[in-house]
């Protein structure tokens, strides 16, 4: 298969830093939790509302992965340069909005009747987070950066270096010590703080220093805003962060759906959810792999050499998620006692993660295309269909099955109901976007955008 090696080699290192990140939230789950069952209890709300933030505004910048990669490939690296500080603008304005949502919660906690008992507590760890987000959302562009030129590996090493120090200052923070007084979950997001300054000023001084940076001139002077630039980058970053967003709010509101099904199905969907969040890593990381790889060669002039690598990518996240899906739905028993020891959770647990593995094959298919469409600058459309199908079929389809009963069946109120119309939904959304594909490879020439 064309390109085999290095999308490979590429979706590995993005990958293993993935997982790094991950374990950020699996770090402040434990610390929480051994803390108290109030500051485990802020942490579940207040990291939903960061989470929802910060990945929507996360895809705004990861969109511009194949304009970078464009542009790379055409070996115009001082124009790479200059697209790079242009996006300093989007990240400006991505920050405010990012910062002023997290600053004030209030009508989102009272919306989800959050008790009042807890709001406090969920407020002052957003407020520190809120100080966080403008560096995650600035080393984010230093990582879609240096995954348009093929080098993601700087960003793995501190990825996971960030994660060695994440635990012991959470720790520390949470629990107080040498002068410190406890500060529970919002010493958490102290720790998050402080570990985010530390990964941008490493990533900045490797900007500055590496000579594999030099040729694109990326510490010139700021030029003024270009506008018809940054329209043109939000044309494409927007519908993909919004697109992102409606991902992560039909899991969210998935799981508040459940909740009224009462303790043990609650716990049973947190066990499939966490499995299929690990799941998707891998088609994620193949994906952006793919895009980056096939932006390159149309920067290139070589449409049929990104064809190629689309379609290796695509074979590859195809494999990927049946071997995955295949592996859970055998292991569906072994897995789901590793997570719980409540008989009743492990066996409806079992049950969803059977579903979990319809689920994340079809998954793996859709976001690897919705990557790749990208470099088309298709972006509109997608969203439109992540809206009605995985708002409207899958979550309200599911919804509907579960509570309201149809055509005189009456209502499963079943978590089960949920990931079966979820599947349905990403079973289609898979088939459309392929189908979005196989136009958009016949007219590569389109997917350019001047820097």
């Amino acid at each position: 298969m064309f390109d085999f090696r290095t999308i490979a080699s590429h979706a590995l290192t993005v990958l293993i830093g993935q997982l790094a990140v991950m374990a950020f939230g699996v770090v402040d789950t434990v610390v929480s939790g051994r803390h108290s069952e109030a500051a485990l209890a802020a942490l579940s709300v207040g990291s939903a509302i960061y989470i929802s933030v910060f990945v929507g505004l996360n895809g705004v910048l990861q969109a511009l992965l194949p304009v970078w990669a464009e542009l790379h490939g055409a070996r115009r690296h001082a124009s790479v340069g200059r697209s790079v500080r242009q996006s300093l603008y989007l990240w400006v304005g991505t920050s405010l909005a990012g910062m002023i949502a997290l600053l004030f919660p209030q009508p989102v906690l009272e919306w989800t009747q959050v008790p009042a008992s807890m709001q406090g507590e969920v407020q002052r760890y957003l407020a520190v987070l809120a100080a966080a987000l403008p560096l995650n959302l600035l080393f984010r562009i230093y990582g879609t950066l240096n995954q348009a030129l093929g080098k993601p590996v700087l960003v793995t090493w501190l990825q996971a270096g960030s994660l060695v120090l994440k635990v012991p200052l959470s720790i520390w923070f949470a629990f107080g010590g040498l002068g410190l007084p406890a500060l529970g979950v919002v010493g958490c997001a102290w720790a998050t703080l402080v570990v985010s300054a530390l990964m941008l000023g490493l990533a900045l001084w490797l900007l500055a220093s590496q000579d594999i940076y030099r040729s694109y001139r990326i510490w010139h002077a700021l030029e003024a805003p270009d506008w018809p630039t940054i329209r043109a980058y939000a044309r494409l970053g927007i519908p993909g962060g919004l697109a992102i967003l409606v991902e992560v709010s039909s899991f969210t509101l998935m799981a508040l759906f459940i909740a009224r099904l009462g303790t043990v199905a609650s716990a049973s969907h947190q066990i499939a959810a966490s499995m299929a969040a690990v799941l998707y890593m891998l088609p994620l990381s193949l994906a952006i792999a793919t895009s980056s790889r096939a932006s390159f060669w149309l920067g290139a002039g070589h449409p049929h050499r990104a064809r190629a690598a689309i379609g290796t990518g695509l074979a590859l996240a195809i494999g990927a998620g049946a071997g995955q899906a295949g592996l859970v739905w055998l292991g569906r028993d072994l897995l789901a006692g590793l997570y719980a020891a409540q008989p009743a959770v492990v066996a409806l647990a079992a049950s969803l993660l059977a579903w979990v593995a319809v689920f994340h094959f079809f998954d793996a298919i859709q976001a690897m295309c919705v990557f790749v469409l990208r470099c088309f600058r298709v972006t509109l459309a997608p969203l439109m269909v992540y809206c009605v199908l995985l708002w409207g079929v899958g979550l309200g389809g599911g919804y509907w099955l579960a509570y309201e009963g149809l055509a005189g069946r009456p209502p499963t109120q079943e978590p089960a109901t949920f990931w079966a119309a979820g599947a349905g939904a990403l079973a289609i959304t898979s088939a459309i976007f392929l189908v979005f594909l196989a136009r958009a490879v016949r007219r590569p020439a389109q997917g350019g955008m001047p820097a």
